[in-house]
């Protein structure tokens, strides 16, 4: 993959995605500006960082798969995988999946948050990983269910050394780089207590993007924290959560949203990190 198919590469993406929601009589689903804007971002955020990771297909010279997968010291995760929904089922997904894959040779993990298309997940578990059925938490919060969250404060870049010592506890590696990305389009929180440390990163609309704590006490004071910044008149959601976190269930829950199943958690030699919330993109 180079810079130049950064823009196909997205739309790729976003066709292969939308192919899944494809409901008969419905317009597909496609992503906003904004959305897409942050797709190309990653992209090249990648392609600076782990640019043995990133890939595209060709079918007559016009791009119709990528895949980007990054290391992040002993970790190996898969940030984006499409094909375009008239060639899939004829072997690139195949081919893309095996060099993503290769890139992280060494590494003692791998993780892949999944779509729930059943194609993807049989390629994850031929490779390896094990299916960890995921959750899907959406709604409205309810303000008048939140309680006070003490403890816990607005982050900064000097803050990302710590970050990064939580990630190593929790899920045997930091983010480094990652972090420059999400600092940069996302409020981060912090809860740094004798009694442990936490991090997580909110969007604009009050979704938590990535948390990662020592114990469940500070997890959740982090997550009620930035429910707590929910716009009460939006939805907000967030999903790739286990039964290994049921602690963010049962906050969701209290905070008026609602529960379903989409996709899996696909992880290799690992378990499930707890307390954690990842990110779909830099795991």
């Amino acid at each position: 993959m180079r810079t130049g198919d950064v823009t196909v590469a997205e739309s790729v993406t976003d066709l292969a995605f939308a192919a899944l929601e494809d409901r008969p009589g419905m317009p597909l689903p496609r992503r906003s500006t904004a959305r897409a804007r942050r797709w190309r971002d990653r992209a090249e955020h990648l392609l600076r960082h782990d640019a043995g990771g990133c890939w595209v297909a060709e079918d007559e010279g016009h791009v119709v798969g990528v895949t980007m997968a990054l290391r992040r010291e002993s970790l190996w995760g898969l940030s984006s995988y499409g094909v375009l929904p008239r060639l899939q089922g004829a072997g690139i997904g195949k081919a893309l999946l095996e060099v993503a894959v290769a890139y992280g040779a060494g590494c003692l993990r791998g993780f892949i948050c999944s779509s729930h298309d059943p194609r993807a997940a049989r390629r994850y578990r031929s490779a390896g990983f094990t299916l960890y059925p995921a959750m899907l938490l959406t709604g409205q919060v309810d303000r008048s269910l939140l309680p006070v969250s003490e403890g816990v404060r607005e982050g900064s870049a000097g803050d990302l050394d710590l970050c990064n010592s939580v990630d190593r506890q929790v899920r045997g590696a930091a983010h480094g780089p990652d972090f420059e990305v999400l600092l940069n389009r996302s409020t981060l929180l912090v809860c740094d207590q004798l009694t442990g440390s936490g991090y997580c990163f909110v969007e604009t609309d009050g979704s938590p993007h990535v948390l990662a704590a020592t114990n469940r006490r500070v997890a959740s004071r982090l997550l009620w924290e930035a429910l707590a910044r929910a716009d009460p008149a939006s939805p907000i959601s967030f999903g790739d959560v286990t039964a290994e976190q049921e602690w963010a269930v049962d906050i969701a829950l209290a905070a008026g949203l609602t529960v379903r199943n989409e996709g899996y958690v696909c992880l290799r030699h690992m378990r499930p990190p707890t307390p954690y919330l990842p990110s779909a993109h830099f795991l």
